[in-house]
């Protein structure tokens, strides 16, 4: 009979910690809803509004804070959020060059912000329920 392999605990984030991720994420959809009620796309209100912009920041500036607990999975989580959504954004601008390419553009844009508002609500959802986010190779 085969014994169960103990999983390393992780230490419990502060609650500080974890009002900060939430205050992040609000940051980070502030910006994504301040796109979808404007005249701009979501992702644009998410790449270039300062709520995100700020949320980016802390991003970088507290992940040390968070390593080594599951907070860590929702500092990654929210990065490579806004950077995979920098990329889409440059493909759909330099789509937008050619005539050919302004309707790719636009659904990229529409779907790029749509995935930006499902990543948000998402990791906002598994935060308040004390989930880790998956890491990038589980999915």
């Amino acid at each position: 009979m085969e014994l169960p392999v103990p999983q390393a605990m992780q230490p419990a984030p502060s609650d500080g910690m974890v009002t900060l991720t939430h205050v992040l994420y609000a940051l980070h959809g502030f910006s994504a809803v301040m796109g979808a009620l404007g005249p701009v796309f979501v992702v644009t209100a998410f790449l270039t509004g300062w709520p995100s912009i700020i949320a980016v920041i802390i991003n970088y500036v507290k992940r040390a804070d968070t390593r080594g607990t599951w907070l860590d999975s929702h500092f990654g989580w929210q990065l490579r959020t806004f950077w995979y959504a920098v990329l889409w954004v440059v493909i759909a601008g330099l789509l937008m060059i050619t005539v050919v390419g302004i309707p790719f553009a636009w659904l990229l844009a529409v779907l790029t912000g749509l995935w930006v508002l499902y990543r948000i609500i998402r990791g906002w959802i598994a935060l308040a329920n004390g989930k880790a986010m998956p890491l990038p190779n589980q999915g």
